[in-house]
């Protein structure tokens, strides 16, 4: 009866910390949809809006790993990271209201000059969004480690994070899809973005709600930390916990000290880069190329078909026909880009079947051919069914690159010469593991920082996704050996994607069309197709250790 009581109380436990992940990927798939076109409405040049998107993963990478480990440091009575948590989650609230409302704001503070004023609010307003939901998505999985800290309970919390994280998407990109203009209370509050983003504060609210019923230290046994982080660790006995209320010497200290640790990292990987064996370097390009392509599909797809297909305009009057255009080919590309998700989910339930009948060979390269065959169709045709079509079936391309890459790595690790390499290489001097997300070393410390770039959460999780893989008793070895190798295929997939961002909106500004966005996105699946043909294959053994199919 006792141990009856205990697994209902640590299933609601868990129900509760994941419905708080599932809130914030609701948000943030909804972000995926609006950011772009609510940016353009602003008055903000295309390359300017495109390179807005990439602030966010720069940040999540200098500031997650400080707030990290002000949070291992944290002693208080409501536990180390729920404080946290509930701060970040403040900031998250304060930019979903601010971002609907930025030009009856800007009215306010500005009425000389409510352009840029407005883009301005609008672009800070989504970096607090996107990082505050990034950096609490970071401490509620540190926070899962700590409450469930035994290894089958543990693998258990990840599956189900994994789903709702995966669930919290799928509503995230159906939201938008659906007109709400009519809605009496959509009129009163100012329209579609503005009653969509009041449903998404109120439903991130009461998931946030559900969190005071957790007591962090009921569950926390043993010490767990995140981003071990030396100097802040020594600094923490005379310095406030926070980063951001150190004071100014403390602080240059640790300014200091960050930017030494940088210059080490940089030195460190650019050895270790260069004596890297040639299988990793051929799968680290391949990924490369593939999430680049990728990214640049579902980041600028609601632009695409706001202003391609529907030929609208989103700087217009909104109530002229362009507008109400663009407005109708963004509620379409919402529509495709939850297809995508729900097939992404849907495919990682049958991954491991697949590559036991066809091999990993064949389900990589078919992932990004398909991905190929998608973006040249999406480049040339005018057919809104067709695109749509297409952009569901990259949720298969999706599902394959979050999840073979990593079974190949670690199948490359039973090969004695890349073996004898990875455990050949020294650890590195400095923190650099802050600077890769979501991996544990041997002795329990979890290092955690910013996944795929802050929009497609994605998309980021699906059950059979990389914590599942991490989390299992019978791969986690393995993958833990992986060493610097694992970590530069993580570091690719999660911030090399930041070159689209960065550059699409200048060549879309130069061609005058946003259909560079997908023949943008064609050329790399080329690349990413070229170099997946030069991937070793060969070492994959069916019923390996190792092999994806055998996580359960």
């Amino acid at each position: 009866m006792v141990v009856k009581k205990w697994f209902q109380c640590q299933m609601w436990k868990l129900l509760l910390v994941n419905t708080l992940s599932c809130g914030l990927e609701v948000c943030m798939a909804a972000g995926t949809v609006y950011i772009p076109p609510l940016l353009l409405q602003a008055g903000m040049e295309e390359r300017y809006m495109t390179m807005m998107l990439a602030v966010t993963p720069v940040l999540g990478l200098i500031f997650i790993p400080m707030i990290g480990s002000a949070s291992d440091s944290w002693r208080g009575r409501f536990g180390r990271r729920m404080p946290f948590i509930w701060i970040l989650s403040l900031g998250v609230l304060l930019g979903l209201q601010i971002i609907p409302q930025a030009r009856r704001l800007t009215l306010l503070i500005s009425p000389q000059h409510p352009h840029w004023v407005q883009a301005g609010m609008q672009a800070a307003a989504v970096c607090l969004v996107e990082f505050c939901a990034q950096a609490c998505l970071t401490l509620l999985l540190a926070l899962l480690s700590d409450l469930f800290p035994g290894e089958e309970e543990n693998r258990k919390a990840f599956s189900v994070n994994s789903l709702m994280t995966s669930l919290g998407g799928c509503l995230g990109f159906l939201l938008p899809s659906v007109d709400w203009s009519q809605v009496p209370i959509a009129v009163y509050l100012g329209g579609q973005e503005a009653f969509v983003y009041t449903l998404l504060t109120l439903l991130f609210f009461g998931c946030l709600l559900s969190t005071t019923c957790i007591k962090e230290e009921a569950g926390v046994r043993g010490e767990r930390k995140i981003l071990v982080h030396p100097p802040l660790k020594s600094l923490g006995s005379r310095c406030c916990p926070f980063p951001f209320l150190l004071r100014p010497r403390c602080l240059r200290d640790v300014l200091c000290r960050r930017a030494a640790e940088g210059l080490s990292m940089l030195h460190h990987l650019y050895a270790v880069c260069t004596h890297v064996p040639q299988v990793i370097w051929r799968l680290f390009v391949a990924e490369v190329c593939s999430w680049m392509a990728l990214m640049s599909v579902m980041l600028f797809f609601a632009d695409f078909m706001g202003e391609g297909l529907y030929q609208g305009v989103p700087g217009a009057d909104p109530e002229s026909q362009e507008r109400k255009h663009y407005d109708e080919g963004v509620r379409m590309a919402s529509l495709a880009l939850f297809l995508q998700c729900a097939v992404s989910v849907l495919c990682s339930t049958l991954m491991d079947r697949w590559v036991a009948l066809l091999g990993a060979k064949v389900v990589y390269t078919s992932g990004v051919a398909l991905l190929l065959l998608a973006t040249t169709v999406m480049s040339v045709t005018d057919s809104v069914m067709m695109v749509t079509v297409m952009a569901a079936v990259t949720g298969y391309t999706l599902c394959v690159l979050q999840v073979l890459p990593y079974t190949l790595l670690c199948l490359y690790h039973s090969d004695r010469k890349v073996s004898s390499y990875l455990h050949s290489v020294q650890p590195c001097p400095t923190n650099a593991s802050s600077f890769f997300p979501n991996l544990k070393d041997g002795s329990g410390v979890s290092f955690v920082a910013q996944p795929i770039p802050g929009f497609i959460a994605q998309p980021s999780q699906p059950p059979q996704s990389f914590h599942s893989l991490l989390n299992s008793t019978e791969t986690a070895d393995c993958f833990l050996n992986c060493g610097h190798a694992f970590k530069m295929l993580l570091f690719s997939s999660a911030y090399l994607q930041l070159l689209p961002a960065m550059c699409l909106g200048s060549i879309v500004q130069l061609t005058n069309s946003v259909r560079a966005y997908m023949a943008c996105a064609c050329c790399f699946s080329l690349l990413a197709l070229l170099f997946a043909r030069r991937v070793v294959y060969s070492h994959i053994i069916p019923h390996a250790k190792c092999s994806v199919f055998l996580i359960q």
